[in-house]
């Protein structure tokens, strides 16, 4: 059975950059789509990003195009969120989802998938 563990997190000034990795136990997470999410309190859980098991297809949600970014190390088994320009919106509770299926325009519905990390808090303020 596929565990997603969340590594990163924590307080970070607006402009600040910061890494959110999503580790896998169990199976090889490079047989996977990765989905980040967040949820902001309040706020319903929205799609981040999507990196596809090949690296071919990545997705960005237009709050975040240009400013993250979404990887596979392959060598490591990881998938990392590189998030840049760090706004206080984007104070949430980051979460990887994954799933063996590959995702289109399908990418951000919560509903498709099953495997899900714990979380990691990720807080923007000075």
């Amino acid at each position: 059975q596929l565990e997603l563990v969340e590594i990163g997190g924590g307080l970070v000034q607006p402009g600040g950059s910061m890494s959110l990795l999503c580790l896998a136990y169990g199976s090889r997470l490079d047989d996977y789509g990765v989905t980040w999410f967040r949820q902001a309190p309040g706020k319903e859980r929205e799609g981040v990003s999507y990196i596809s098991a090949s690296g071919d297809r990545r997705y960005y949600s237009e709050s975040v195009k240009g400013r993250f970014t979404v990887s596979r190390d392959y060598a490591e088994d990881l998938v990392r969120l590189q998030m840049n320009s760090l706004k206080s919106e984007d104070t949430a509770m980051y979460y990887c989802a994954a799933e063996t299926v590959q995702f289109g325009d399908n990418w951000s519905d919560e509903s498709q998938y099953e495997n899900w990390g714990q979380g990691a808090h990720v807080n923007v303020s000075s």
